[in-house]
């Protein structure tokens, strides 16, 4: 039987939510299936979690933004800005409200919490790790992210559904719908990794849209940790000429954007065409300036990123900046799920992409 479907939009994914919200209500023909939710906080800093409605038998969706640097809390009468550990702890919050009243919860964690700590290399936490068990030995019984730093993560928690979307079909969609004038073969045309951890996403695509691949890959000074990482020497690049084509680098994220401004510029003296950003999560975690430089002196010419995240105004109104929007998606994925149907198509669109690659090249002809 078909539960009825809830949805929990925390405060970090309001706007997001609120979207998602709409669609589904549009395609199920009822007017929202939103459940209001507080997570108000104490003077001193600690919060708790207020459903204003009843769970009782329903297919639980909660939307968390971990993401999110807008938002702030009292504590002590001074401001703190939220941070991904205050986001993640009112997704449990939420969770424990439910009160297993719940027929199944479900969360939708868009940029997996801690992704970038995937694996140990020293004495240190293996923090998403945790935080999955946690949400098994919560009782949730999914969680849907997109674009996983490493998608062996799912591997922690065998018995709990981990589902890791790819946008690889919306940032198809919109690439081709922006310009016009691409040339969708291996002589004008190449997509690029900007290291190895990219390289499953790089090969996906070129394979779809039949076109070579390069890599550029990190020479770092394993002598030195610096914020947290061996910082980056140099970075080389392996694969054919990339002269006088159009470049596409595919990357899950952009923080600071240091490596991949590097990445452009040394593409750009490499005789390339025009360089294309896609990013899933822009997170541009050291500001715009040195974009607005990098785009000013010709280093690069677009930048994709999801509106999976939260954006700040002033990145919309770039110039060299386009956002994808993932909302039907998302509804998508709610709906297909709630139906009992298989998520493999939306999962890895391949056939979708193809079929919008055909359509493309059939219109310029």
């Amino acid at each position: 039987m078909r539960r009825e479907i809830g949805l929990i939009v925390l405060k970090s994914a309001e706007k997001l939510g609120t979207r998602v919200d709409r669609i589904l209500s549009e395609w199920r023909g009822r007017n929202e299936f939103l459940i209001p939710v507080e997570c108000p906080r104490f003077s001193s800093g600690e919060g708790k979690c207020i459903l204003k409605e009843s769970v009782r038998d329903r297919d639980i969706y909660i939307l968390v933004d971990v993401c999110n640097t807008s938002l702030t809390y009292q504590m002590f009468g001074e401001i703190n800005r939220m941070s991904p550990d205050d986001h993640y702890q009112d997704l449990k919050r939420v969770i424990a409200a439910c009160n297993g009243k719940a027929s199944r919860i479900n969360v939708i964690m868009p940029f997996l919490y801690e992704g970038r700590q995937h694996r140990k290399t020293t004495r240190e936490s293996l923090d998403c790790a945790v935080m999955l068990r946690e949400l098994e030995s919560m009782g949730v019984h999914s969680l849907i992210t997109f674009d996983a730093h490493d998608p062996r993560m799912q591997n922690v928690v065998p018995l709990m559904s981990m589902e890791n979307v790819s946008a690889a079909l919306q940032f198809t969609q919109a690439f081709l719908t922006e310009y016009e004038d691409l040339k969708l073969d291996s002589d004008h045309m190449m997509f690029i990794a900007p290291d190895e951890g990219a390289t499953e996403r790089v090969v996906f695509l070129a394979s779809l849209f039949g076109v070579n691949i390069g890599m550029f890959y990190k020479r770092r000074d394993y002598t030195r940790i610096v914020n947290g990482s061996n910082p980056v020497v140099a970075h080389e690049f392996c694969g054919t000429s990339v002269e006088g084509k159009d470049v596409i680098v595919i990357d899950d994220m952009i923080a600071s954007g240091g490596s991949m401004l590097d990445t452009a510029r040394q593409l750009k003296e490499m005789g390339a065409n025009r360089v294309f950003v896609f990013s899933t999560f822009g997170l541009f975690t050291g500001g715009l300036e040195k974009f607005d430089k990098a785009y000013a002196d010709g280093w690069f010419d677009r930048i994709f990123t999801t509106n999976l995240i939260y954006q700040k105004p002033e990145l919309k109104e770039r110039e060299w900046y386009f956002s994808v929007y993932m909302d039907r998606y998302i509804a998508a994925l709610i709906d297909t799920a709630n139906r009992g149907e298989t998520l493999h198509d939306l999962l890895k669109p391949a056939g979708r992409i193809r079929e919008t690659l055909d359509l493309y090249k059939h219109n310029r002809e």
